[in-house]
């Protein structure tokens, strides 16, 4: 069972409008709202008002919404929308077996639903509700498409109860369900959380009330009757004629008129996955057209559901305690010549050849003292070259750093990805040579450095496999 919690969390992960760490979904990927479900509704009046369908309406295994129980040798599809539902149409032709009556399904497009108008034989992945034509040739298939499957449909539905007047179709009665009901608790909450709640605001959503609060610079957070009180007492000049009253409502729209007038303008820019290009390129003009919803430059904050509102300046005084905003950047173009494998697996620096050291700038080496009995504990710090502790020489003769006995040399061991080193183990003086077991690694550091002269005995020249070797130390 989905719970209400666990129905935010998935939200704010896949919805929202945004990604991981802030990156921003496509708009083909944000939840339809009013302007969305109005194209979807002219979409099915304007593709299927030609096309005859038969047989039974087919749903697929996955999805969990109700079956279809409709069945016809001819009948058609006609579709209209009211806010953020659009409902569906089934009408048999007069002479279509068995006789019945018209079927209506009630569909909520969650925060991926789309419907599709394909070849038969090229059903959409995700077509979890299936219509297919009989005539004219080639056979079609009309197919309600979710992605996230957070839709739904109703068999004989109507328009859900609780849901106000649709802001785009029912402007005066959604303007007097607002202002006649201002008392309600709803509008003690911020003004960016008000213009979600259904009951008042029928077909806004996300980007649509980040949009209108920008267009009038109402702070998100600022408290919802205060900015709508003042709109019960706006009245016009009587004198002004018609034409005027109209300019004048154009030039100075309140916050109602903007929740009408802002969706209008989306369905006028057409496209959105209903013009005659499906592709990337279908929501061109509506990226243009955004001024305000997850462009750079704007801040964000989340709201109590988790909904990130956008907006610039302050965001108001319930703005949520302990948040700060954060502002969208431009996303700096990666480079190309930079493989996935170099981006999730840091490579070390290669040693380069010995530089020669200026005159006077050489350091003399410092004898070392022999070390504890024991082992060699690892030592966190700077990253800094692995180092041999060798004892005092037991002779004038002898060059410092000849190591004798059964002495185990100190190396500083790091631990990490890039930085493991493995230990050396005993050795002892064969005839003025020291015999020991080095890594690969270790041995081939020691040799770029010029402190290990190899002789080549015991190992295979130029593999540096793990073995025995006889190497000179300077």
């Amino acid at each position: 069972m989905i719970t209400g919690k666990l129905i935010i969390q998935i939200k704010r992960k896949l919805g929202n409008g945004e990604g991981q760490h802030g990156n921003t979904l496509s708009p083909a990927s944000r939840m339809p709202e009013g302007p969305e479900l109005y194209l979807a509704s002219c979409y099915v009046n304007s593709m299927c008002k030609d096309l005859v369908f038969a047989g039974p309406v087919e749903k697929s295994e996955v999805s969990r919404n109700p079956e279809v129980p409709f069945e016809s040798s001819a009948y058609r599809i006609s579709a209209t929308s009211r806010g953020k539902e659009v409902r569906l149409t089934l009408s048999p032709l007069p002479k279509a077996h068995p006789p019945q009556e018209p079927l209506d399904l009630v569909f909520r497009f969650g925060m991926s639903g789309s419907f599709q108008l394909v070849p038969a034989d090229a059903l959409p992945k995700h077509a979890h509700l299936r219509f297919y034509t009989i005539s004219p040739a080639p056979r079609q298939a009309l197919c309600f498409v979710d992605v996230r499957r957070f839709g739904h449909w109703e068999v004989q539905g109507t328009w859900q109860p609780g849901r106000g007047p649709c802001v785009l179709q029912e402007y005066e009665k959604f303007r007097e369900n607002v202002l006649q009901n201002l008392a309600n608790k709803t509008f003690d909450k911020p003004i960016c959380e008000a213009l979600l709640e259904q009951r008042f605001f029928n077909g806004i959503g996300n980007y649509l009330r980040a949009e209108i609060l920008y267009r009038l610079k109402i702070p998100p957070f600022e408290k919802a009757r205060t900015v709508l009180e003042a709109l019960k007492h706006r009245r016009q000049d009587p004198e002004l004629t018609l034409s005027k009253k109209i300019k004048a409502k154009l030039e100075n729209p309140d916050l109602l008129e903007l929740c009408h007038s802002v969706p209008m303008e989306v369905i006028q820019l057409g496209g959105k996955g209903y013009g005659p290009d499906r592709e990337e390129d279908d929501f061109a003009a509506f990226r243009a057209w955004l001024r305000c919803y997850s462009v750079p430059g704007m801040s964000s904050l989340q709201d109590r559901h988790g909904r990130t509102i956008w907006f610039q300046g302050d965001p108001g005084p319930l703005a949520p305690k302990g948040r700060t905003s954060r502002k969208k950047r431009v996303k700096e173009k990666s480079n190309p010549e930079v493989t996935d494998l170099e981006d999730s697996v840091p490579v070390p620096k290669k040693k380069g050849p010995n530089r020669a050291r200026k005159p006077g700038k050489k350091k003399p080496q410092k004898e070392s003292e022999p070390e504890a009995k024991g082992k060699v504990g690892s030592t966190r710090g700077p990253k800094s070259k692995p180092q041999l502790k060798a004892s005092a020489p037991t002779s004038p003769g002898d060059k410092p750093g000849v190591l004798e006995g059964k002495q185990r040399p100190m190396i500083r061991k790091r631990t990490g990805r890039s930085s493991q080193w493995d230990s050396i183990f005993p050795f002892g003086a064969i005839e003025g040579m020291d015999l020991f077991r080095v890594s690969k690694r270790t041995m081939s550091i020691l040799m770029a450095e010029g402190r290990v002269t190899d002789t080549g005995a015991g190992r295979e020249m130029g593999s540096l496999s793990e073995g025995r070797a006889q190497c000179h130390l300077e």
